[in-house]
């Protein structure tokens, strides 16, 4: 495995996220389309850009912070520099600003998703894995103490007690939860092991009573092997399943197994993983609508689902100590390499990982779409890969691998 080849390509996507992607200034350019809610916009990572357009619009705005956030922290070791640190810092406050500080909702991360006025629940647990790494990384507990006082708001407004699920739509003018919002009562998240985190933090049994709920609820729904269907993004009546599905629900498995030693929980993360073996296509990649059979629409490939899989597979061998995903970590990476942008003529692409291709619409228009979310895990999972690789350099080797590109080389990293 060419470690300095990973180690350049991870800069560059850093690069991206930080020069590029990441709002710098108190003010936006008006060619960048708003519709969320938020005042406060510094430090936050514009989402989505049309090629075609040349465009820049936000979505989700909070959670994907909070996952740029983790993955510059999990970069930063790989990086040799400390330039890295300001952006992270920029990113963390972004959500500090999105934060409610007084009241009965306080605590509460403003983390509006579908609706430009309404917070998901689970767009706030997606969130708070950013504070807690960036707290470990600075020693700065405000950070962490924010996490703690968000999952506590979940816990104390979202979640139903006994039922292992949390209502997922949250009106702040109102104060009140919108019946079910996303087709069902509630949903059980288990993003990132978040209450299992929060009980380490701070001893609250509560937390971890939480946690164990959820992941109880999540084993007596499970169906497919490895997924949830039944609970959106995924759609049973389509037979369609999310590409981070099995990341967001199972990987938490893995921890939860690591917490108790309960065989139930490796078992289930194991299925998890091995649903992304499945559904991954022959070229190493992943498509946002994969269907219950594995079969997949011809369009709309889903990078970012693809690195989650190769982190699901790497925190699975390493915790078996056994590179079992071996040849799915190296072809996945393959094709994750592939999709870096490296000397592209439009400049706002430079060192992004492509997200998707969209389907044909009778002009010779660029089909590419730019998520954020494609160069955020493939961030964390590269960062990943080259911890296991620190610790065991034989586990993977990876054949397909492009020589780097011309001038890809060339590009300056004025803070890395």
């Amino acid at each position: 495995m060419p470690q300095k080849e990973i180690i350049h390509r991870l800069k560059l996507a850093c690069w991206w996220l930080t020069d590029i992607a990441q709002v710098k200034t108190d003010w936006l350019p008006e060619s960048v389309s708003l519709w969320h809610k938020h005042q406060y916009w510094k430090g936050c990572f514009k989402g989505e850009y049309s090629v075609a357009e040349k465009k820049w619009w936000f979505f989700c705005p909070v959670w994907h912070s909070g996952q740029a956030l983790k993955a510059l922290c999990l970069a930063h070791p790989h990086l040799n520099s400390t330039g890295i640190i300001p952006s992270a810092r920029l990113a963390a406050d972004f959500l500090l600003s999105a934060t409610v500080e007084d009241g009965d909702d306080s605590g509460l991360v403003l983390a509006y998703e579908n609706d430009a006025d309404k917070v998901n629940t689970s767009a706030i647990l997606e969130t708070l894995d950013g504070w807690l790494y960036f707290s470990t990384l600075t020693g700065e507990k405000k950070y962490s103490q924010a996490a703690v006082k968000a999952a506590d708001w979940v816990a104390r407004k979202a979640y139903l007690p006994g039922e292992g699920i949390f209502l997922d739509c949250y009106d702040p003018v109102r104060k009140e939860f919108l019946p079910e919002h996303f087709r069902v009562k509630g949903r059980p998240l288990l993003d990132d092991a978040i209450f299992l985190k929060i009980y380490r933090l701070t001893g609250e049994r509560k937390y971890e009573q939480i946690f164990r709920e959820t992941a109880e609820r999540l084993l007596q729904d499970e169906d497919p092997p490895g997924n949830w269907i039944s609970y959106p993004p995924a759609n049973r009546q389509r037979g369609t399943i999310h590409p981070r599905h099995a990341y967001w629900w199972g990987r938490p498995f893995l921890a939860a197994y690591r917490h108790t030693r309960e065989k139930k929980y490796l078992e289930c993360g194991w299925r998890a993983a091995e649903w992304y073996q499945k559904a991954m296509r022959p070229d190493g990649g992943l498509f946002r609508n994969t269907y219950l059979d594995f079969s997949t629409d011809s369009f709309g490939q889903a990078t970012s689902g693809i690195a989650c899989a190769v982190i699901l597979w790497l925190e699975a061998d390493n915790l078996l100590a056994q590179p079992h995903f071996s040849q799915e970590i190296a072809k996945a990476t393959s094709y994750l390499l592939g999709m870096q942008f490296l000397t592209p003529g439009d400049k706002d692409l430079t060192g992004c990982i492509l997200e998707k291709v969209l389907p044909p619409d009778g002009t010779d228009r660029s089909p590419y779409h730019i998520r954020d979310l494609g160069t955020i895990f493939f961030v964390q999972a590269m960062a990943k890969l080259l911890n296991t690789l620190k610790v065991n350099p034989h586990w993977y080797k990876l054949k397909d691998l492009e020589p780097r590109r011309k001038n890809s080389s060339q590009i300056l990293f004025t803070r890395f």
